[in-house]
């Protein structure tokens, strides 16, 4: 597992205690993070939505630094999948 994955693990488990879908983060060429009810684990799983970002722009919006909704307007961000539960991550994310 690369580090920028496992930072974002322990980052994002402090700011989302469990959710209610199954959200996947892919940060191309360091792998992918899950979120659901039992917490956030590095794996690449099916899911109901799919956030895409490059390590820098996952790090800018951990530390509140981005705005989600933002990275997504401008096309920093991809999403694919269920929209309601992206802005429900989004929230949660600050």
């Amino acid at each position: 597992m690369s580090e920028v994955i496992t930072a974002a693990v322990a980052a994002l488990s402090a700011k989302v205690a469990g959710f209610d879908g199954v959200a996947k983060f892919v940060i191309p060429g360091e792998g992918a993070i899950m979120i659901d009810a039992a917490g956030v684990r590095a794996a690449d799983e099916p899911a109901d939505v799919t956030l895409t970002a490059e390590a820098e722009v996952f790090r800018a919006i951990l530390e509140g630094e981005m705005n989600a909704t933002a990275a997504f307007m401008t096309g920093k961000l991809a999403v694919e999948g269920n929209m309601g539960l992206a802005m429900q991550l989004g929230a949660a994310l600050g």
